[in-house]
């Protein structure tokens, strides 16, 4: 099972120069991927901006969208002409994970209905793969840049209802679970292998996860009160989400025990704090 590490870009008010620096630090540890969290009423950075940036300072780690919100990007056109150019400018790095959220404000802010959200992602994906694969749309021809690949970078579901999974398990690359525990992953990601099945793909999807973090007493009382503030609109839930996070190099090794033996391939750890000794501490303890 391969190890990435989040982006802190849950953590509100964070300065760019942190999340630079952030970056940097990560690709030099050896973890595999940068992840960002997508929210859009809320004060954190934009993914594909964070994970543009992340790309102009490092040359191998994958650049990873855990997930975008992909239904309050409206212009699929300009959507694809984005995720491209990051892909293109990243060397091919790119792999696009996407969601419909579960918070009702930001499609508001956005003046779009809340429902028929996985309808749709299901109808964006496959638009994205059209103009990827250079469908023309103008005198011009297509909308490009062209990504590294043909085809375009590789997609990750990030939703678990059967609705979503029945649109979905037949367009995408793989699933990613946005939080949770081995033995959730180990349900919801067979629920996936099955609806991967019906869909009459061949062989086994990718499936990631991501999993809170936070080391040390000063990291961890930080990292409380930004996962109780992200997450507030769920209400108590909120309180676990903040419980369950690794929070010392023994839980880390736990989780990464855990989520291997139910069938995890890449484990991204987000971080609740942005201190910048949390790389370091989370490279020593997956060492």
């Amino acid at each position: 099972m391969e190890i990435g590490i989040g982006l802190p870009t849950q953590v509100a008010d964070l300065d760019g120069k942190t999340l630079v620096t952030w970056a940097k630090r990560a690709e030099e540890a050896g973890f595999v991927s940068l992840g960002t969290v997508g929210r859009l009423v809320y004060p954190n950075y934009d993914d594909l901006i964070a994970l543009s940036a992340a790309a102009a300072v490092t040359e191998r780690i994958r650049l990873t969208t855990s997930i975008l919100l992909a239904p309050l990007h409206a212009n699929v056109a300009l959507l694809a002409k984005q995720t491209a150019s990051l892909d293109r400018i990243s060397g091919g790095r790119l792999v696009l994970g996407v969601g419909t959220g579960g918070r009702d404000d930001d499609y508001t802010a956005s003046g779009l209905p809340v429902g028929g959200r996985s309808q749709r992602l299901a109808e964006q994906v496959e638009e994205l793969r059209r103009i990827w694969r250079g469908e023309e749309r103008g005198l011009d021809g297509p909308v490009g840049p062209p990504p590294v690949n043909i085809g375009g970078p590789p997609i990750i579901l990030g939703a678990f209802g059967p609705a979503a999974l029945r649109r979905l398990a037949g367009l995408v690359d793989g699933w990613i679970m946005g939080g949770g525990t081995p033995d959730m992953f180990l349900d919801r990601g067979g629920a996936f292998d099955r609806a991967w099945k019906d869909a009459g793909r061949p062989g086994h999807p990718r499936k990631l996860s991501l999993a809170y973090y936070a080391i040390g007493e000063e990291a961890r009382e930080e990292a409380i009160s930004t996962i109780k503030r992200y997450y507030a609109w769920l209400g108590p839930f909120a309180d676990r989400i903040a419980a369950g996070m690794a929070s010392s190099p023994e839980m880390v090794k736990a989780y990464i025990e855990g989520f291997r033996e139910s069938g995890c391939d890449e484990l991204i750890f987000a971080p609740g704090s942005g201190r910048l000794d949390q790389v370091t501490l989370l490279a020593e303890a997956v060492a």
